[in-house]
């Protein structure tokens, strides 16, 4: 775990980070011949639930999501969010904590931050629990999808907020939906990596939800640029099974097993 945590902050001004999420050994597989780090994320109540946000997803769901997804993983490392509701203060975190870290052998947890937190990080890391922190758009915390840090005085407050998420003990912190100019100066001041998702290339990394990258999940938002229609391609070969079989062509001699 150590190791993987040292090898993340040693990118800081030197290579890019590559994050995407994964939720199931199949996909956390593939992911993770490219990835750096992969993010078990409450977006999966999203993504896989069909929740209208991610308050609804629990401790427990993460967790078997997670032993899932560790099973498809050998070098990247595995973090995972910690749900709403999972830490209003530093004795449950702790609890919740090294329970998912228990149950799944992740090698972190992501906290978001809502500006008042930093002493559950503080308690997390203490404990020998690697956290990354999370400031910007924070969906846990706000219900509004907006850019952050479009004014000066904004853009100050959430640089002090990731300076504090960094004395903390935080090993890296997400920047969701920064304007690019306060993500620049957020990751110039800070000593661990920043990883951005819709906040410019001015990060160390980018993170997105692989299902949105992929064309899967039916939500696009600017910052989202899909590298795949993976909806169309199974659309496809669904419509072609379907006729197969109303047209008695599958399955055929090739496709069962002969008596012996």
């Amino acid at each position: 775990m150590i190791f993987k945590i040292r090898k993340i902050l040693n990118k800081k001004n030197r290579s890019k980070i590559v994050c995407l999420t994964a939720y199931s050994k199949n996909t956390a597989k593939i992911l993770d011949r490219y990835c750096d780090i992969i993010l078990v994320g409450d977006s999966m109540a999203n993504v896989l639930y069909g929740h209208k946000n991610t308050s609804k997803i629990t401790l427990n769901t993460i967790a078997q999501h997670t032993q899932s997804v560790k099973k498809g993983i050998q070098k990247s490392l595995l973090i995972v969010d910690m749900p709403k509701g999972s830490y209003p203060n530093k004795k449950i975190a702790k609890k919740n904590a090294k329970l998912l870290i228990k149950l799944t052998k992740c090698d972190g947890v992501k906290v978001e931050s809502n500006n008042k937190n930093f002493n559950i990080i503080s308690e997390l890391v203490n404990s020998q629990i690697p956290v990354m922190g999370h400031i910007g758009y924070t969906p846990q915390f706000k219900k509004k999808f907006k850019v952050e840090g479009n004014t000066k005085k904004k853009a100050e407050k959430l640089l002090k907020e990731a300076r504090l998420i960094e004395k903390a003990g935080a090993f890296s912190i997400v920047l969701e939906c920064l304007t690019p100019k306060a993500a620049k100066a957020i990751t110039n001041d800070l000593d661990i990596p920043t990883i951005g998702i819709g906040s410019s290339l001015n990060c160390d990394g980018q993170i997105l939800v692989t299902d949105d990258m992929l064309g899967m999940s039916g939500f696009y938002p600017k910052f989202v640029k899909r590298y795949a229609y993976l909806n169309t391609n199974i659309e496809k070969a669904v419509k072609k099974y379907s006729s197969e079989v109303k047209k008695s062509k599958f399955p055929t001699n090739k496709n069962f097993f002969n008596e012996s």
